[in-house]
């Protein structure tokens, strides 16, 4: 039986990149640890990728290639397009986007960090803005919608209350453990910062856990700007000349 390993490409070493962050995060991603993974030396793989930065490139444009298309409802004969059928669109394949970045938790800091604008990355952006056009927004008010979306094109978006990838910002002064100066902490949380307690008392009544529903805020948010921008194309809007 032919024991022979298969010939290394470039798409096979982007792709056991790909599952090597998977398994180990991004951080355990090197040409060293990349090349040990595939079994061949590490000037082996660079006759293939040049370095580690196209490797990045490469990785995201691949997990971007592999967004899954919505699929519409074909229009019965006779009748009309529903008008506002592009934000159907629009919020199916801007959720399939954060499927993707659901599956590989490393996409985020990639996408936030590359500068490189890959095919399949611009074929994104490039279809995104075409829901909009075809549906009917100008090309004006498509050119600010994606401005406004921003990052939430690839499934994200900054949060106002978030932790970074090392934990949260206050890990080193944990919560005391004895319940009088809990209590005396958060007596004085209230006093310096009312609102930020309020809108986490108010959750914690919500959910127990005190922590946020991500899936329910993003979603929130981008149905929100959908609206809004349904609502500047129905009146006609435009951007002022300068």
């Amino acid at each position: 039986m032919d024991q022979r390993r298969a010939p290394l490409t470039r798409e096979g070493a982007v792709a056991a990149a790909i599952g090597l962050a998977d398994d180990e995060g991004i951080g355990a991603l090197s040409m060293r640890s990349l090349a040990t993974r595939l079994g061949v030396t590490p000037m082996a793989l660079y006759k293939h990728v040049a370095d580690k930065g196209e490797l990045l490139d490469g990785m995201v444009d691949a997990v971007v290639a592999g967004y899954v298309e919505p699929v519409t409802a074909p229009t019965p004969p006779g009748e009309s397009a529903p008008e506002d059928g592009w934000r159907a669109e629009m919020r199916a394949r801007i959720l399939a986007a954060r499927a993707e970045l659901e599956a590989h938790p490393w996409l985020r800091r990639l996408i936030e960090t590359r500068t490189t604008r890959t095919p399949h990355v611009l074929a994104h952006m490039d279809a995104l803005a075409g829901v909009l056009i075809s549906g009917g927004l100008s090309v004006d008010l498509a050119h600010h919608a994606m401005h406004a979306l921003g990052h939430r094109i690839w499934g994200f978006s900054p949060e106002a209350f978030s932790e970074d990838d090392e934990g949260p910002a206050d890990a080193a002064a944990p919560a005391p453990a004895d319940p009088a100066q809990q209590q005396a902490l958060m007596q004085a949380m209230a006093l310096a910062y009312p609102n930020i307690v309020a809108i986490a008392a108010e959750s914690a009544q919500r959910n127990p856990t005190g922590a946020c529903d991500e899936e329910f805020e993003f979603e929130f948010t981008l149905d929100l700007l959908l609206d809004a921008f349904a609502r500047l194309h129905q009146a006609g809007w435009s951007s002022p000349r300068r």
